[in-house]
């Protein structure tokens, strides 16, 4: 999504009521578990009750005596930055490195009071160790949050929210695991290459059911995992649904007229007559990257973020201490691209640089200011050519837009799953959700 407001709300529009059917409500009964648990409950406030965080810590013994504890974290800072980071790079693979879920930009998100207790993101990561010969070691994490809302997501359940309230039920706190404000797939459950890493997965995913359950939350999200990750967690009993996004696929491109000369003479021409419209307009375009992105580069593009957030009726989630500090952490794998009128910065778009991808996330310009078909420019074609340059095989342009298949983009399957306590309610969107996926 190339804004970071949520109007608009979703690829495909879909209107569906959630229905609820029953007689009689009662709270949930807890099942029992094979963990062992601890709870421990602060002062934050849930309606009546009142809790500060859920520090729940789990253990579980493998068939060779090996003990894997489960425990959770209010700060990815309680987490050694090398100790996370090898579970995403493992997850991920060395190739296909995501910078979204690495500690640098997760912290980040927090140091900069982005996604904290007060915007109504709790840190509540996951932490499982094992336990073996006197060594703690780290097997996996996962970015997971307790939620106050449903903002900043970009898979919508405000209805789902609205059904539990009508019924006078919370749906909210719940648990989310995702990276905040960032519509960009990727593993969930980071783990480490281990021989039994088959087993410390079953074992997180039973954790967090068991989180959900004994805090007497109303549900558990996992948005925008892998193909892979959705299909095991549908299998446990976690609801399945699916989403739209438009993505740029390299096939080997030698320079931007390659690629047109895949496209349609129609599309072919009207890609060139809206790239003929940015010099016809004094514009120049940059890509910055690491040391070359100055701390004025950053007050600008948070001026234009501000704008569009502002524009779009959309809530500015990220500080301005936020874009300073990525590009302090993230050095080269921060891409902005830039354009100038003169002297002046007008208008910008902002990527990061994966193992084989290229990701767009933001997009701003000066306030009272339009240019012609430099949001195309910005967002679109320079990403495509910031790709072939850099030999990486796929530009993610965010969510929503199917004009961007004009662009040369083409349509790819998101995925999310939900794990929803109550049976009645869990039935009723269940049904919503096969409704929707046949629309979308």
């Amino acid at each position: 999504m190339w804004c970071s407001g949520e109007v608009g709300m979703a690829a495909v529009s879909v209107s569906v009521t959630v229905r609820v059917r029953w007689c009689t409500r009662k709270p949930p009964t807890p099942t029992p578990t094979r963990f062992s648990v601890n709870a421990l409950f602060g002062d934050w406030g849930f309606g009546n009750r009142t809790r500060n965080s859920l520090q729940q810590q789990f253990t579980f013994t493998l068939a060779d005596s090996k003990v894997i504890s489960v425990s959770v974290v209010s700060s990815i800072s309680d987490v050694a930055s090398s100790e996370w980071d090898a579970c995403a790079l493992d997850a991920t693979g060395p190739d296909n490195f995501n910078p979204f879920l690495s500690h640098a930009f997760l912290s980040t998100l927090e140091h900069s009071a982005s996604a904290v207790r007060e915007t109504g993101w709790i840190p509540h990561h996951i932490v499982a160790k094992a336990n073996n010969n006197s060594n703690n070691n780290v097997v996996a994490v996962v970015p997971l949050y307790l939620k106050t809302h449903s903002y900043g997501e970009f898979v919508f359940d405000h209805s789902w929210a609205n059904a539990y309230h009508s019924y006078g039920y919370n749906y909210y706190p719940k648990l989310q695991s995702c990276v905040p404000f960032t519509p960009v797939t990727g593993p969930r459950i980071l783990l480490r290459n281990t021989s039994f890493k088959h087993q410390v997965f079953d074992i997180i995913v039973s954790a967090m059911k068991e989180l959900a359950l004994t805090s007497q939350l109303s549900s558990l999200h996992v948005t925008f995992p892998s193909e892979n990750e959705w299909h095991k967690l549908t299998e446990k009993g976690f609801l399945p649904r699916i989403g739209m996004q438009y993505h740029w696929k390299n096939r080997n491109y030698k320079n931007f007229d390659d690629f047109l000369m895949d496209m349609k003479q129609s599309k072919r021409k009207n890609i060139r007559q809206e790239r003929k419209k940015i010099s016809a307009q004094n514009l120049i375009m940059k890509r910055l990257r690491g040391y070359e992105i100055k701390a004025r580069h950053w007050d600008s593009f948070y001026s234009f973020y501000r704008n569009t957030t502002d524009n779009k009726w959309g809530t500015p989630h990220l500080t301005r201490e936020f874009f300073h500090e990525l590009g302090a952490k993230m050095g080269d794998n921060v891409l902005l691209v830039v354009a100038e009128e003169g002297d002046e910065l007008v208008a910008g778009a902002l990527n990061l640089i994966g193992g084989d991808t290229l990701f767009g996330r933001l997009w701003g310009c000066q306030p009272r200011s339009y240019y012609p078909s430099l949001h195309f420019e910005a967002c679109y074609y320079q990403a495509i050519e910031a790709a072939i340059e850099l030999n990486l095989k796929t530009v993610e342009a965010g969510a929503q837009g199917e004009h961007k298949i004009q662009r040369g983009y083409l349509p790819v399957t998101t995925y999310s799953c939900h794990y929803l306590i109550d049976e009645e309610f869990r039935e009723a969107i269940q049904d919503f959700l096969i409704r929707e996926a046949a629309q979308v």
